[in-house]
């Protein structure tokens, strides 16, 4: 059995919804991010571990005995991990969300918001499976919960495209089918 989570989020906060061989379990998220196994508390207690990561430059905590100085931008975040595991992406996603900067229009929040999810996105041929496929990020997306136009990237287009939910009737029954996005 392959275990599920999702994010529940509105525009107060969200929560993590998993479904593992224990049963179904719901954590608060005080992070407003997820990412596959291992489950979300283990996420919790592993983010202590990244509590030094900042923005800004490194700090001489070895000595001071030492004249140790910056010689790059970014050292603040030397540890920040970069490979493809769940784990690793899970705090990189919770570094660079929390140290992004947006400016106050839908447009440069949705466009900072792809950047995120750019910044843990997994290349095809990087992480090849025990079945001998690659697997690979296939979409982003992100939903506006007061506009509720839902926005999303695709693996093969990378331009931003948008649905929005209010041009169909959302209270019947049948299937709506976007026909101008690819």
């Amino acid at each position: 059995m392959s275990p599920l989570h999702w994010l529940i989020a509105d525009g107060d906060g969200s929560l993590v919804l998993e479904c593992t061989r224990e049963g179904m379990k719901v954590h608060d998220n005080p992070f407003g991010i997820l990412t596959n196994n291992p489950p979300f508390p283990f996420h919790m207690s592993n983010v202590e571990h990244y509590m030094g990561l900042h923005a800004g430059g490194a700090e001489n905590k070895l000595s001071p005995a030492y004249a140790l100085e910056n010689h790059s931008l970014g050292l603040g975040a030397f540890g920040l991990p970069g490979d493809f595991s769940s784990t690793s992406r899970f705090v990189r996603a919770l570094f660079v969300k929390e140290h992004s900067v947006s400016g106050e229009s839908e447009e440069e929040s949705v466009n900072q918001f792809f950047h995120i999810l750019s910044s843990v996105a997994m290349p095809k041929g990087c992480v090849l499976a025990a079945n001998g496929e690659y697997e690979y990020t296939r979409y982003s997306s992100c939903c506006n919960t007061e506009t509720q136009i839902y926005y999303y990237t695709t693996y093969e287009h990378r331009s931003i495209k948008c649905v929005d939910m209010h041009a169909v009737d959302l209270s019947g029954d049948a299937l709506f089918i976007f026909d101008n996005i690819l």
